[in-house]
């Protein structure tokens, strides 16, 4: 999931012409290293915090169905995380910085989701909101000059962008469904003559498998219509 948020800012800020201007977009952290070795000017969008939104953790499972409507699975619900990012900008003028950051939070502030368009992997199928939040007020985790004292480097203009996305719940599977009912033979114990034709219970229309049972190879029919027991469905 983190991966696909990264994809997804990546798209964002694409699409509103910064890589076209000539600006590198990457997600390295902004050591000071690293910004010795920049050559052109980039914007970076390091990820430096992750942490669960306990209040929306869901419990129970929901079921997965195939084409045909039969229960394949059971999936647990998602699960939803804070990732935050410092997004900085870097060129050679503290001016041209500026300029850059100010169109970088004009893109983010337009909206408050990723636009699903942007969505790729597990959020697409999902299809679930991913909320973005750009230069919001302070949550707990670590500040900006933490993250700056840590990376060993001098304290910046940068923008913390927050961003809400669920994690795809496990999934487990199932057994097949059933498909065909008992079969019941009956013969007389005294002189324990040869059972007759077996009579399958429940359901209807389905013959007597044999003498191999259900062992034999043949046919499978489709999942059974669900019948009615004491006057509701099952």
């Amino acid at each position: 999931m983190i991966h696909e948020v990264d994809e997804g800012l990546r798209l964002l800020l694409v699409e509103a012409g910064l890589q076209e201007s000539g600006v590198e977009i990457v997600f390295d952290a902004p050591t000071r290293d690293w910004s010795a070795r920049r050559n052109a000017p980039t914007i970076s969008v390091f990820l430096y915090d992750i942490r669960e939104e306990v209040a929306r953790r869901r419990t129970g499972t929901t079921e997965v169905y195939d084409g045909e409507g039969a229960v394949v699975g059971r999936r647990h619900p998602p699960r939803w995380f804070g990732l935050t990012y410092l997004v900085t900008a870097w060129t050679n003028r503290p001016q041209d910085e500026h300029r850059l950051l100010s169109e970088v939070l004009r893109c983010l502030i337009r909206t408050d989701v990723l636009p699903a368009r942007l969505h790729t992997g597990s959020l697409a199928e999902l299809g679930l909101t991913v909320g973005i939040d750009a230069a919001g007020p302070g949550t707990d985790g670590p500040s900006a000059a933490d993250v700056w004292s840590a990376l060993g480097g001098e304290l910046k203009p940068s923008i913390v962008l927050r961003v809400s996305a669920p994690l795809a719940g496990e999934q487990t599977s199932v057994g097949p469904p059933v498909t065909e009912g008992l079969v019941v033979r009956a013969s007389a114990a005294v002189d324990a003559a040869e059972p007759g034709p077996g009579r399958r219970l429940r359901y209807t229309g389905v013959g007597d498998p044999g003498a191999e049972g259900f062992a034999a190879e043949r046919d499978r029919l489709p999942p059974a219509v669900r019948r009615r027991r004491k006057g509701g469905t099952r």
